[in-house]
């Protein structure tokens, strides 16, 4: 006797285009999505560049979407708060699993990346605020060094790496989620003037249905996907950063399977089918509408790096970030009985606090809620973004890439000797 059809299965079923294309199984690749996050990226900040850089400000200030729902958005708002909610979503979906079934599981392994994640927002703001005690310097800005991009930060990663231990990923995953957590409590403390509880509170009840489905074992997309979008569309109203409902529906979700389920479990069969979307389109079209920084050539640099406010980004972004992450890990790590990755070594953990220097997105929202859109401390403020995290990515790189041929190394060794 067939076991009985699961509900809403079928849209899902095995053969559909996300589940066993072609397309998908290279997006699925994590190098795909990181050199085409890349790609997009580089051909945002050269259009920005040139000429013709009124033609992309154009573009992603054009605005689309129903005013009548207060959605009449921006493309680069749609990008920043509807396609990477994708991305937190697939996040949510894969740290849970480490939580639940991985390296996670264990509270003293976990509590080391949610400690540096808070070191790594309290230093770059400490840094920040050295560089501007002045009478030339703004003290407003102090959190805009505090936030990793997570999508970037994790792309990165992936393009250095073909041999780095597995926990390093996790372990920067998790920090760059729970750093984009606290960033976003920060706006809504600090930067927000329009927080209403009201919408946010009706955002329950569409997470909470998701809930059940998804607890229930429903895959139905026909169900889940308009939840997600009511969920989505209720958070952004609440003036909460609307990734969080990404975070939150992904948590949702269960990640064993239930007795008699066949296949993989729900958590990871979401996010086999929402990765190629996450990782082809979502991420590269975020990447292409947040990084079209205008440097205004080498006289615009020099001009912009002179500002405490950029000097102090530029700073906390490289050098907080490092000590804080790194600084916070060691300290928990020698002093109580959280204990770091046996994979991991502490060359590595620097090399990830570098990559954490990464920030774009949250860094830039916050600049413009400090200093206003537009304005020239705000046009130094994406200065000192763009220029701190290339510092940050560049110097992770080449750490980073020295220990992976040192564990490329030890792999070959390994082949050649199993014993």
């Amino acid at each position: 006797m067939t076991a009985p059809r699961q509900p809403g299965r079928r849209l899902f079923e095995r053969g559909s285009f996300l589940e066993s294309s072609r397309v998908a199984s290279i997006l699925r690749a994590e190098t795909t999505g990181g050199l085409l996050l890349i790609l997009g990226a580089l051909v945002a900040v050269a259009w920005a560049n040139t000429p013709w850089s009124s033609a992309y400000d154009a573009l992603r200030d054009w605005r689309v979407g129903p005013s009548a729902l207060h959605l009449d958005l921006s493309l680069g708002s749609w990008a920043a708060d509807g396609l990477l909610a994708i991305f937190f979503f697939v996040a949510g979906l894969e740290l849970k699993r480490e939580f639940v079934a991985g390296d996670l599981r264990d509270p003293r392994r976990a509590a080391l990346p949610v400690v540096a994640a808070v070191g790594g927002m309290v230093a770059p703001a400490l840094v920040y605020v050295a560089w501007n005690l002045g009478p030339d310097g703004a003290l407003t800005g102090w959190a805009i060094p505090t936030a990793t991009d997570i999508a970037f930060a994790v792309a990165i990663l992936a393009v250095i790496s073909t041999h780095l231990p597995a926990g390093l990923r996790t372990f920067l995953l998790t920090l760059a989620v729970v750093d984009d957590l606290l960033a976003i409590t920060i706006i809504a403390i600090f930067y927000t003037d329009d927080l209403h509880l009201p919408f946010l509170a009706l955002a329950v009840v569409p997470i909470g249905m998701f809930a059940a489905l998804v607890q229930r074992r429903v895959r139905s997309g026909w169900l889940l996907v308009p939840l997600a979008l009511v969920a989505w569309a209720l958070v952004h109203e609440s003036g909460v950063h609307a990734t969080v409902a990404g975070v939150l529906l992904g948590f949702t979700v269960p990640v064993l399977r239930s007795d008699g389920e066949p296949g993989r479990g729900l958590a990871e069969h979401l996010e086999h089918l929402v990765r190629p979307i996450s990782a082809g389109v979502a991420v590269p079209v975020f990447a292409f509408f947040a990084a079209g920084v205008t440097v205004g050539g080498l006289g615009g640099l020099v001009d912009a790096l002179r500002d405490p406010v950029a000097l102090g980004i530029v700073a906390g972004l490289v050098l907080g970030k490092t000590i804080g992450v790194a600084g916070s890990t060691w300290l928990l790590a020698t002093f109580t009985r959280a204990d770091l990755d046996d994979d991991l070594t502490w060359v590595d953990v620097i090399g990830m606090a570098l990559l954490a220097g990464i920030g774009f997105t949250v860094s830039l929202l916050i600049g413009e809620l400090a200093f206003g859109t537009g304005s020239v401390r705000d046009e130094h403020v994406k200065v000192g973004v763009l220029v701190g995290s290339l510092v940050a990515t560049a110097l992770a790189t080449v750490v980073l890439r020295a220990r992976n041929r040192v564990y490329r190394r030890i792999c070959e060794l390994e082949e050649r000797d199993p014993t």
